[in-house]
């Protein structure tokens, strides 16, 4: 996953071969998703949420859909819920907000507690207790904004830039090794990933701080996925 193209990032003042860039790429990509906490590209998570006593999930990210819903018990394996049992808003439409809302209906004879009968589903919430649940969907924006994408080729260059041969500096660009002058002699791609981001308050620019600042995510932290 990445915010921009190589050509981009060339035009921004990235230097070196197309490795390399997409190196610096990655780097940007990621402080980008530490700073703002939100996903620019459709991307597939698994999330813990509290359930509010009204039966309200907030969730960390723009949601796009949702696959599954399964409650968090300690005593027994839960069933996964049916979609008549919840549904699902997103910010994606003006107004509304990233939020899967249970005791919303349904039943199943088949399930203990969630019979037709016996008030289904929403019951069954209530009979648990329940606390959190787990869900499984996909996140982020239908595509990379073009600040973003701006953003992201800009702080590129800006890290490549004032990368130095000091053991500060190879930790602000993982994956990168310099010789005692400063040159590059080793950049990896380490896109992929399965641990969260955290978050950060800033992304080492403050040019691309400001282009940035309107899509702050600062509401929740995520719990699963990338």
């Amino acid at each position: 996953m990445a915010y921009c193209s190589v050509e981009q990032a060339r035009e921004a003042g990235c230097t070196g071969t197309d490795g390399e860039v997409a190196a610096w790429i990655s780097a940007a990509t990621e402080r980008i998703t530490s700073y703002t906490q939100q996903l620019f590209e459709p991307t597939p998570l698994v999330v813990v949420v509290d359930v509010a006593p009204d039966g309200t999930c907030l969730l960390p990210r723009r949601v796009r859909t949702v696959s599954s819903v399964t409650p968090v018990v300690d005593y027994a394996d839960a069933p996964s819920l049916p979609s008549s049992a919840w549904r699902v808003t997103s910010s994606d439409v003006l107004g509304s907000v990233d939020a899967v809302l249970l005791r919303w209906g349904g039943y199943n004879d088949l399930i203990a507690g969630a019979e037709s009968y016996n008030g289904g589903w929403r019951r069954l919430w209530d009979q648990w207790g329940l606390e959190q649940a787990r869900i499984t969907g996909e996140f982020g924006y239908a595509e990379v904004p073009l600040l973003v994408t701006q953003a992201c080729a800009l702080l590129a260059a800006d890290i490549q830039s004032k990368a130095k041969p000091s053991d500060a500096d190879a930790v602000q660009a993982p994956g990168l090794d310099v010789d005692d002058e400063g040159n590059n002699v080793r950049i990896e791609n380490d896109a992929e990933t399965t641990t969260p981001v955290p978050p950060s308050a800033s992304t080492g620019s403050t040019q691309v701080d400001a282009l940035l600042v309107g899509y702050l995510n600062r509401g929740h932290s995520l719990i699963g996925g990338i």
